[in-house]
C-alpha cells in the first residue's frame, strides 16, 4: 500500500479512493458512501480534539463511540500495550490457560464492581458481552434444572448490540430489523414505567410494562431482564427515580436475572464507575466494555454474580463458549492502565464536576433558543432535543431531519455530536465528550452549539 501514500500532496485523495474501493462501512448508507468517499478521514488526536487527513481539527463531543473516556493520544496506554505486546502480545484462554493481565483485571474489576459481582468472563466488546450475559444467564438456569426459563425481556428504545441475539434485544428498528435475523424469545417492555413495576395495575399503559409481561408469560419462563442504566443509543433517556429499584425488586419477586447493560454508563461516565451505582442497585449480570480501554483495544467483561459464578464452576463438561480474544492480554493490561490512570487522576470526580458545567451550558441554550428542550446530563452522558415548539413539544417535520441538519452545523464549525431519535420522530443530539474536558472546553462546545442553533434557525425561516 505504500506505494500509494508517496505524493504527500495527494495523499488525502488516495486513502478517500482506496477506502471507497475496498472498506464496507458499519452503521454507514453504502450508496452514499461509496459515491462520495468517508466523511472524515481521521489521522491523530489529543485529548478532546482529533485532526484528519487534511489538517483540519475537530472537537471530539461524542468520545467517538462514547468509548474515549480518557481521551486522544494518551502515551500512558499506548506505552502499557507496548510493553504487553513485547513481553506477551497475545495467548489463548481455552483449555483452562491463562495469563496474568487477565486474572489481574479480573481482580481489579471484581474490586470495583458493586456488590458480590465477582467473576469475569472476556469478550471482544459490546455486543459480544451482551450475547454472552443472554447464554450464561440461560445455561445457570438449565444448571438450575429450569430449562424453560430462557426468555429475555428488554426495553423500547433500548441498544444492546448487533450480534444477532444483541440485535433481537435492541428496539431500534433498523438494527433490530436488519437482515430479518433475530431470534425468538427476546420481548420488549415500554421503558420507565416506574408504578407499573411496582404492581399498580390500575396504570393505564400497564399492559406494557415488565411487570405485566412477565405474568403474561410465566416467570418460570423468563430467564432474565436486560436494562441499561441510561439508555444511549435510543435517545439518552435517563430512568426515573425508583425505576432502577423497582425493577431490582421485580426480579427478585419473580427469580429473574437482572441484567444491566453497562457498555456505555460504565467506568466513569455518569459521573460513578458504573451507572447502577447511582441507585444503589447491584445487578445479577454486568456488561462492559468501551470505557474499559477508552477504546485504546478491544475488550468487553461479563461480570457475574457470585451464585451465579458459584453454580456456573460445578459444571464437569467444556463450557462451549467463548472467543479467540477472550482475555487477551494485552487489551487486559491497557485496561489495568487505563484504569490505573482513572484512580490516580480521579477521572470520575472530574467527570461529576464537569456535569454541572455541561447543564449549565444546556441551560443557556435552552434560555437562549426557543427550539432547544429536555436538556439533561448524568455525568458527561448528555443530550438535548429540538422542537418547532419546545414549549409545546411539537416536533418538526421528519422531512426536516432537524437534528441532523444541527450535528451538520456543528460539524461545518469543527464540532462532532451525534443526532438520534429519527426512528421515532426525535430529534436528539448526543454529547458525551472525553470524561478529561475542561470547563472552557465545554464552554467552547456550548459556543460551537449556539451559533450551530442560530444558523439552523435561520435557514428554517428562509
Amino acid at each position: 500500500m505504500t506505494e500509494h501514500l508517496i505524493d504527500n500532496k495527494s495523499h488525502a485523495k488516495q486513502v478517500e479512493e482506496l477506502d471507497k474501493k475496498h472498506y464496507l462501512h458499519p452503521t454507514t448508507i453504502p450508496k452514499k458512501h461509496v459515491d462520495h468517499g468517508p466523511k472524515l478521514t481521521f489521522s491523530n488526536g489529543h485529548g478532546i480534539y482529533v485532526h484528519d487527513t487534511k489538517k483540519d481539527t475537530y472537537i471530539d463531543g461524542i468520545s467517538m463511540l462514547w468509548n474515549v473516556n480518557l481521551g486522544h493520544g494518551q502515551k500512558e496506554l499506548a506505552d502499557a500495550a507496548h510493553h504487553q505486546m513485547s513481553t506477551l502480545a497475545y495467548s489463548s484462554s481455552f483449555a483452562g490457560y491463562s495469563n496474568e493481565p487477565a486474572v489481574l483485571l479480573a481482580e481489579k474489576l471484581a474490586a470495583l464492581a458493586p456488590g458480590d459481582l465477582n467473576a469475569v468472563f472476556y469478550t471482544s466488546g459490546g455486543s459480544e458481552s451482551n450475547d454472552t450475559a443472554f447464554k450464561l444467564s440461560r445455561f445457570y438456569w438449565q444448571l438450575k434444572n429450569q430449562p424453560q426459563k430462557t426468555k429475555i425481556i428488554a426495553l423500547e428504545q433500548s441498544y444492546h448490540g448487533v450480534t444477532i441475539a444483541g440485535q433481537s434485544a435492541t428496539h431500534l428498528a433498523a438494527f433490530h430489523n436488519f437482515a430479518g435475523s433475530s431470534i425468538n424469545g427476546v420481548l420488549h417492555a415500554k421503558p420507565h414505567l416506574t408504578e407499573c413495576e411496582k404492581g399498580s395495575t390500575s396504570h393505564p399503559e400497564y399492559e406494557g410494562c415488565i411487570r405485566h409481561i412477565v405474568e403474561k408469560e410465566g416467570a418460570d419462563t423468563i430467564a432474565a431482564v436486560i436494562i441499561e442504566p441510561v439508555q444511549g443509543s435510543g435517545g439518552v433517556h435517563m430512568p426515573p427515580a425508583g425505576y432502577m429499584e423497582a425493577v431490582r425488586d421485580l426480579c427478585n419477586e419473580f427469580n429473574i436475572h437482572m441484567i444491566a447493560d453497562e457498555i456505555i454508563c460504565g467506568f466513569g461516565r455518569t459521573g460513578k464507575m458504573f451507572g447502577v451505582d447511582h441507585w444503589n442497585v447491584v445487578p445479577d449480570i454486568m456488561c462492559t466494555a468501551k470505557g474499559i480501554t477508552s477504546g485504546y483495544s478491544q475488550l468487553g467483561a461479563v461480570l457475574l454474580h457470585q451464585n451465579i459464578r458459584d453454580t456456573l464452576v460445578q459444571y464437569e463438561e467444556v463450557l462451549a463458549h467463548g472467543f479467540t480474544y477472550s482475555g487477551h492480554p494485552t487489551a487486559c493490561a491497557v485496561a489495568l492502565k487505563n484504569l490505573e490512570i482513572m484512580e490516580r487522576d480521579q477521572i470520575v470526580d472530574h467527570t461529576k464536576t464537569m456535569e454541572k458545567h455541561l447543564l449549565q451550558g444546556l441551560g443557556y441554550l435552552k434560555e437562549k433558543h426557543s427550539m432547544v428542550g429536555k436538556t439533561r446530563a448524568l455525568g458527561l452522558l448528555g443530550g438535548f432535543e429540538i422542537f418547532a415548539d419546545s414549549e409545546k413539544e411539537i416536533e418538526f417535520d421528519p422531512s426536516l431531519t432537524a437534528a441532523a441538519a444541527l450535528t451538520e452545523e456543528c460539524f461545518a464549525r469543527k464540532l462532532i455530536l451525534r443526532p438520534l431519535g429519527a426512528g421515532v420522530g426525535k430529534n436528539i443530539i448526543a454529547i458525551a465528550p472525553p470524561l478529561i474536558i475542561t470547563k472552557d472546553e465545554i464552554e467552547k462546545m456550548i459556543s460551537i452549539i449556539d451559533d450551530s442553533l442560530s444558523a439552523l434557525s435561520k435557514k428554517l425561516k428562509a
